[in-house]
């Protein structure tokens, strides 16, 4: 069936959807207009077996379920409807960039590659670029006054050229992908490329984002696995917040790409980029032309030449990407970072460092060399770097160079230095004390990084393992509730969809409220997927900042956050953390708002099958003895004085049996009604099974009376602890399911003995047995085995009911078929009563 296609006005392709089924458009109000749009629940709803899909890159109006008609087609392809979609080659995310820089044009609507990757198969519609011109001026492909503006600013012949070489070379590598499955799974001999790994490094430059969709690209060529790594040096922890950012951002474009995102500390970036190359057998490095000028590089030396040197075997392409677009800013003011008061402390503490190198000094002056002297000096110098960081440390080597002129060397006393080889030593100690103490405050400064990217990383492994651990949305809510509001200090809300908006699912702390100020920018969030609220660019009066929680499927809830002060509620540090926070969290509501939609897609399957079941019963099964009886009534009723005896007597016969039969039906339904509601409580107690065996077989004389019976009690049975109301109906379904399925004249045996602690009770039969396939599922309710022209009526419950009454009364029982012939055999087995306390004292030999 046709879910959309877009004709553009052209009666030519009005024309080819004649004949088929198509699902009318949905009109979506905007801005006082009313909007086209796919009717995606109306497609689900209908479910054909492939749905036609125009324009995958289609941009959804506001309000609608997903953003992007692409995500429309991901739920189409989960529901198992195949669906035929069209897409341009400008509008996939990899080649976004090289689009631009060919057309001039900034494609706007853009599809992952990932979906593509995904498709069965490709048709390439390829026509020269003086073909598609024709089509686009005689109105084939848009009407004419927007073909007109189509070809002078966008489709010219050198666009269209460019477009056509692209299509052709992304089709190619699909083409090669299918050549080498081919030739993998014949066994066909080589050679092709393997084992091909892509590293892309990523920095702060704004051109980041456009080197990332290069390596994508290039991945795709080399049908490779491919990564991206940030090296954070101590120049990373130098950066302004908003490079900080722009690397944040480019890590997980690269994620929502497709590739893995690494961060590891390093103190030289090329270096850091190699040894993880080979380490982990990267086989091309990705890395942007530095845009510094030729003395910059000179002086604090090229990332990239080192790489060209170091990378061995290893290829390293160098590209120009300065024309990439750069990553959108945020969208949320956050607070400036925190300046640090200069403490005195730490100052205090290296005074306290050189006075003791001091006073140790003196103390070795009497056996040192003046030259050894300064080693202490410099150990003063490398402890308070450790502790304070650079600017102490060089402090602590200013007040050594003083304290070592001042007491050491001659004169003493002064800072004037007589002998010249001294103010040698004294300049090569301070430039040593200088070099040492940045050094070691760069160590510092990089393991205080480190622990604190430790620390971050053992929170979100901590918040990821207790995510997969819960199995229920509320756990899951509360969980993250809870994390976020630990550890960033604020209060949180979440906020899930409810009917037509959301409401509030989870708080931390619990007792926390919203506004309808509040309330109403949290709509506005999920409404357009963007943030909204305190320092947000839309309603930033609210009291609460709300975020939407994204995945690939588009927002699946919204998390409101409060810091209980004023201005920013959060540094961009903690910015960083909540969005990886909240996409963890997203992907967890994800996964179980699936789990919960694939349950209850089973639950409707089993419902509508057992619904389908019990018409089917009713309309058969309970109609067919209501026709006898109403027959054989009109009958007596028309022909009364007509009919003798013999003939009366039959036809209330018949309505006697049958209405027995009838009654037996609805009894079953009831019955079975009981048990699903836990309405039956089994009043047992010790019951003789020969009585109980007698009344059913009363029962059941009408129905076993084409039938041989053989009854074989064991003497020494004991009482049994039943409700002898249920057991009865337990035998009785037994032996009615024994002469259904059973030919007449046949022998229906019922045989019991005792075993262990309980009784063992048998009933065979001389059918056709249950088939194998069957044996698991004889129990199941309406479930009926197919015994052909012998197969009688009935609703499919009766052995359900028996095995629903035999387990509450603490019971088992078992199908099978025969050993020695053809035929089934119903085992139940039922706990024996206790013995009275007067038949024990006889065991025991002291007779009352």
């Amino acid at each position: 069936m046709v879910g959309v296609v877009e004709t553009h006005g052209r009666e030519e392709t009005g024309r080819l959807l004649a004949g088929l089924e198509q699902v009318p458009r949905r009109r979506v109000p905007y801005r006082g207009h009313l909007l086209d749009e796919m009717d995606l629940d109306a497609i689900l709803a209908r479910r054909p077996k492939i749905a036609l899909v125009d324009e995958l890159a289609h941009t959804n109006a506001p309000g609608s379920r997903h953003a992007k008609r692409y995500l429309d087609v991901e739920e189409l392809l989960a529901a198992g409807i195949d669906v035929y979609t069209t897409l341009n080659i400008q509008h996939l995310e990899s080649l976004n960039d090289v689009v631009a820089k060919i057309t001039g044009v900034r494609v706007r609507e853009t599809v992952p590659d990932s979906l593509l990757d995904r498709a069965d198969d490709i048709e390439v519609i390829d026509l020269t670029p003086e073909d598609l011109i024709q089509r686009l001026k005689e109105g084939k492909v848009y009407v004419p006054r927007t073909a007109e503006r189509a070809i002078v600013h966008y489709f010219s012949p050198g666009n269209l050229t460019a477009l056509r070489e692209l299509a052709l070379r992304r089709t190619a590598q699909r083409v090669d992908e299918q050549l080498l499955t081919h030739m993998q799974a014949n066994a066909i001999r080589g050679p092709w490329a393997a084992g091909e790994r892509l590293l892309v490094c990523v920095n702060e430059h704004p051109n980041c984002a456009a080197v990332v969709r290069y390596a994508r690209r290039q991945a795709e060529r080399l049908r490779a696995p491919w990564t991206a790594i940030h090296v954070e040096t101590t120049a990373t922890l130098r950066l302004g917040e908003v490079e900080r950012d722009r690397i944040a951002d480019a890590l997980r474009l690269v994620e929502r790409l497709g590739g893995e995102a690494v961060t590891i500390p390093g103190r030289d970036v090329a270096d850091s980029v190699v040894d993880y190359a080979q380490a982990n057998n990267i086989t091309h490095i990705v890395i942007a032309k530095s845009g510094r000028p030729r003395w910059s590089e000179m002086l604090h030396g090229s990332v990239a030449h080192t790489l060209i040197r170091r990378a061995g075997d290893i290829s390293v392409h160098v590209i120009a990407a300065d024309s990439g677009e750069p990553i959108p800013a945020k969208t949320v003011r956050t607070a400036p970072p925190r300046r640090h008061r200069i403490d005195g402390w730490p100052f205090l503490a290296a005074a306290a460092y050189v006075a003791v190198a001091l006073g140790a000094g003196l103390l070795l002056e009497m056996v040192l060399e003046v030259g050894n002297i300064a080693l202490v000096f410099l150990m003063a110098v490398l402890a308070s770097a450790v502790t304070g960081g650079l600017a102490v440390s060089l402090f602590a080597s200013l007040a050594s160079v003083l304290a070592f002129n001042f007491f050491f060397l001659p004169p003493l006393h002064t800072f004037t230095i007589a002998d010249p080889e001294n103010i040698v030593a004294l300049f090569f100690f301070a430039v040593v004390a200088v070099i040492a103490s940045n050094l070691t405050a760069r160590m510092r400064a990089q393991a205080l990084a480190a622990r604190q990217r430790a620390k971050t990383t053992e929170d979100l492994y901590l918040f990821s393992r207790k995510l997969a651990a819960v199995v229920t949305l509320d756990d899951l809510l509360w969980a993250t509730a809870y994390h976020i509001a630990a550890m960033l200090t604020v209060r949180v809300v979440l906020l899930l969809p409810e009917g037509e908006g959301i409401a509030v699912r989870a708080g931390y702390p619990p007792e926390d409220m919203l506004e309808e100020a509040d309330l109403a920018a949290a709509r506005w969030a999920w409404d357009h997927n963007h943030p909204a609220g305190r320092g947000a660019d839309t309603l930033p009066g609210a009291k609460w900042l709300f975020l939407p929680m994204r995945t690939g499927r588009g927002a699946v809830g919204v998390a409101g956050i409060d810091g209980g002060r004023s201005g920013a509620l959060l540094t961009p540090d903690q910015r960083r953390l909540l969005d990886a926070l909240l996409d963890q969290a997203a992907s967890a509501i994800e996964r179980i708002n699936l789990a919960a939609d694939l349950d209850s897609a089973r639950l409707a399957a089993e419902t509508e099958r057992l619904r389908s079941a019990l018409l089917t019963s009713i309309s058969h099964d309970l109609r067919t003895p209501l026709a006898s009886i109403l027959g054989s009534a009109t009958s007596l009723n028309s022909y009364g004085p007509m009919l003798d005896d013999e003939q009366r007597r039959e036809l209330t016969t018949t309505i006697q049996e049958e209405a027995e039969r009838l009654n037996r039906f609805i009894a079953n339904l009831l019955d079975m009604t009981r048990l699903e509601a836990g309405a039956i409580r089994p009043d047992s107690g010790p019951v003789d099974l020969g009585e109980i065996v007698g009344s059913a077989l009363e029962r059941t004389s009408r129905i076993l009376a084409g039938h041989r019976v053989e009854v074989d009690l064991a003497r020494d049975l004991p009482m049994l602890k039943v409700d002898s109301v249920l057991f009865e109906q337990v035998l009785f379904n037994l032996l009615d399911n024994a002469a259904k399925y059973a030919p007449p004249g046949s022998l229906v045996e019922l045989r019991a003995w005792r075993e262990g602690e309980g009784v063992r009770i048998e009933i065979r039969d001389e059918g056709d047995g249950i088939p194998p396939a069957d044996v698991d599922r004889i129990f199941d309710k309406f479930y009926r085995v197919n015994a052909r022209d012998r197969q009688r009526a009935g609703t499919g419950l009766g052995l359900a009911i028996c095995r629903g009454f035999v387990e509450a009364m603490g019971g088992t029982i078992t199908a099978g078929n025969r050993g020695d012939r053809s035929g089934a055999v119903f085992t139940v087995i039922l706990p024996a009563a206790p013995d009275p306390p007067e038949m024990e004292e006889e065991k025991e030999g002291h007779p009352r």
